[in-house]
């Protein structure tokens, strides 16, 4: 058996023995992806062979995270510049480390075989929070061996080929004796294995790739549940350690009491039919509220093509965003799933169905279409689209062109927004599309041809703003001549405010969210600005709403033009919660309420009322309260869509 298991290291090279080490793991993974698919196979039917090359293929990515970050200590080992490194003493040990390491990593992806069948998805750390009250977890330990003793045997053989396998990789040398050749050539080979290494751990070089996490397998899946042959258990571990495990709450004795107070199980608003217009969602990068002239008429604007279509839109004088980041904006804008202590796509349950709005209009025969100019899965974005069953994805692969590429983030705004509607103009409609734009981003470049165009102000981001605002007015321009246009519904926000502030106003607990979020129907006439608020959760039910909606789904947002539903919002900011309701802003620590401020004439929050209006605190914080109760309980228990929609008892 150990003849066909051959050494592929020449001359015993230390790199190369690392590489072989590394390889042969990903083997060994690979190997756990192809019995756990055969162990539960009857969870994936349909199951084809290209499918499941896809499925592996991206497996890969995912492994080779894992891997890297289980041999950590490993690799550094191996590559620190001491010839102590070739001495027999110290590769045995570092053999024993290496075996050692690597079979808790098998280990646990053995288990996640049989345990899957019980969750339906990878393990993470939150199944530590399941177990900590378990007073017998030795003796459970231990009858899992008895029950699934076929596993133990996999595992022991997996572990019984790793070490054939590891006793045939030699390291012979140095093979370098000069000193100052050994330590020069050791130090720059050290550099080049540690930048792969953080580069193989995060997923990418790039400046626009964020470290890959669960939520990014969707970009190799074709159906949700493909996401856990995609991931591997220590990867799923790794990665949730860090992340705050989301908990169930009981404010109330029942989710059922909670419901009554808050629920987001929405039902069909009226008897009129569902009208099948196009629907186009476009999110702008860091476009805060403080940018626009039109709600702040004693200051300078940056968009005045925006204030002039604003003029002309649905829109709503204090709207927020539900989160911080760019991440947050996806769930928010297009699942009504707002960023609660962390961010969905982050969170332990990020692979749990979910009621997106590209999902409910593919129902009604919608085609879905995301476009993000970056480089195809930057931000996670395209695992996302997939997550939320868009039919395609256009990103700077599909543009083609990198003569329009800024170098850091993606396709200049204006030229992707080009490629945007006249993509748009090639769909049948109905359709709905979802644009992400990129370039009002730090380092806050502009396109050569438009460095001296604009004249920008006290704040780097203010040209890029100008700029974006221009490319909208071109694309507005050009898609109002195409015949898809005036049957369409527009809605515009921004992923989240700026990090770059100019009015103290805006630096503020409640400037930190404001954004711009208004709904635009060709032909309308000027329209008068709602005194209320708004925040991106409500994007999704505004939406559908609109179209008249008629089947039930989830959502956590309102529909803003029902008038029977209360203008609220909701964030987390500094691990406080926060809810708008009128002009009170109210803080919850998630045991008491800390603070109220009445955040439209005290703009500055210099004036807690906590204690003048006890009456509005009890009323808010009796709405939050059911509120986190019914967001967090339904995403520990999976009812975010219509088949879980019964609050859990």
């Amino acid at each position: 058996m150990k003849n066909w298991i051959r050494p592929y290291v020449a001359g015993g090279n230390i790199y190369i023995a690392l590489c072989a080490h590394l390889l042969l793991i990903l083997i060994l993974f690979m190997v756990c992806r192809w019995v756990f698919y055969l162990f539960n196979i009857d969870f994936f039917p349909g199951m084809t062979l290209s499918r499941f090359m896809r499925i592996s293929a991206g497996g890969v990515r995912f492994d080779l995270t894992a891997v890297l970050y289980l041999n950590a200590l490993f690799v550094l080992l191996m590559i620190v510049p001491l010839k102590t490194r070739f001495k027999g003493w110290y590769q045995r040990a570092l053999k024993y480390l290496f075996v050692l390491t690597n079979t808790l990593g098998l280990a646990v992806n053995v288990a996640d075989t049989i345990y899957y069948r019980y969750t339906l998805k990878r393990t993470t750390l939150s199944v530590m929070q399941q177990f900590r009250n378990e007073q017998n977890f030795v003796s459970l330990f231990f009858q899992f061996f008895m029950d699934y003793w076929y596993a133990v045997l996999f595992l022991i053989a997996l572990v019984y080929l790793m070490i054939i396998a590891v006793n045939r990789i030699k390291v012979a040398g140095p093979v370098v004796q000069k000193p100052v050749l050994f330590y020069s050539s050791g130090i720059v080979g050290m550099l080049i294995i540690s930048g792969l290494v953080v580069a193989g751990i995060r997923g990418g070089f790039g400046e626009s790739t964020r470290p890959i996490t669960l939520s990014n397998a969707a970009q190799y899946a074709t159906m949700p549940k493909d996401i856990n042959l995609v991931l591997n258990t220590p990867f799923a571990l790794l990665r949730t350690a860090r992340t705050p495990v989301i908990e169930k709450v009981n404010y109330f004795e029942s989710d059922a009491s909670a419901e009554a107070i808050f629920s987001p199980v929405h039902q069909p608003r009226d008897s009129s039919a569902f009208s099948p217009k196009n629907v186009v969602i476009i999110i702008l990068e860091s476009f805060s509220r403080e940018f626009f002239g039109i709600y702040n008429p004693n200051t300078r604007g940056y968009t005045p093509f925006l204030d002039s279509l604003i003029g002309h839109s649905q829109v709503f004088q204090y709207a927020f965003a539900n989160g911080r980041k760019s991440i947050d904006a996806m769930p928010s804008v297009i699942c009504s799933i707002p960023a609660i202590e962390v961010p969905f796509v982050l969170s332990h349950y990020s692979g749990n169905r979910v009621s997106s709005l590209s999902r409910l209009l593919k129902e009604k025969g919608y085609y879905t279409a995301f476009f993000h100019g970056a480089p195809n899965g930057s931000m996670g974005f395209q695992a996302f689209a997939n997550t939320c069953d868009f039919d395609d994805y256009f990103g700077k692969d599909e543009y083609g062109n990198n003569q329009d590429y800024d170098g850091i983030w993606g396709i200049w705004d204006h030229k992707f927004l080009d490629f945007y509607a006249e993509k748009m103009n090639t769909f049948q409609q109905p359709f709905y599309t979802n644009f992400f734009s990129v370039s009002s981003h730090h380092p806050y470049n502009l396109p050569e041809d438009y460095e001296n165009v604009f004249k920008g102000g006290d704040l780097t981001i203010y040209r890029c703003i100008e700029y974006t605002d221009q490319a909208l007015r071109t694309f507005f321009r050009k898609a109002s001549k195409m015949p898809w246009y005036g049957n369409t519904i527009f809605v515009i926000t921004a992923d989240h405010a700026s990090a770059q502030i100019h009015q103290a106003e805006y630096n503020t607990s409640w400037g930190y969210f404001a954004i711009p979020i208004f709904f635009f129907e060709p032909g309308s006439g000027p329209q008068e600005m709602k005194h209320s608020i708004m925040q991106q959760i409500d994007i999704m039910p505004s939406v559908l709403g609109k179209l008249h909606y008629d089947k039930p789904y989830i959502a956590f947002g309102r529909d803003v033009f029902d008038l029977t539903t209360k203008p609220v919002a909701f964030n987390f900011l500094d691990d406080t919660y926060q809810s708008f309701s009128d002009r009170f802003l109210l803080q919850f620590d998630g045991t008491k309420s800390v603070a109220l401020y009445d955040f439209r004439n005290d703009r500055y929050l210099t004036t807690n009322l906590i204690q003048q209006l006890p009456d509005t605190v009890n009323v808010m914080e009796k709405q939050l309260k059911a509120f986190i109760q019914q967001y967090k309980n339904r995403m520990v228990d999976d009812h975010l869509t219509t088949a879980g929609s019964q609050s859990p008892k």
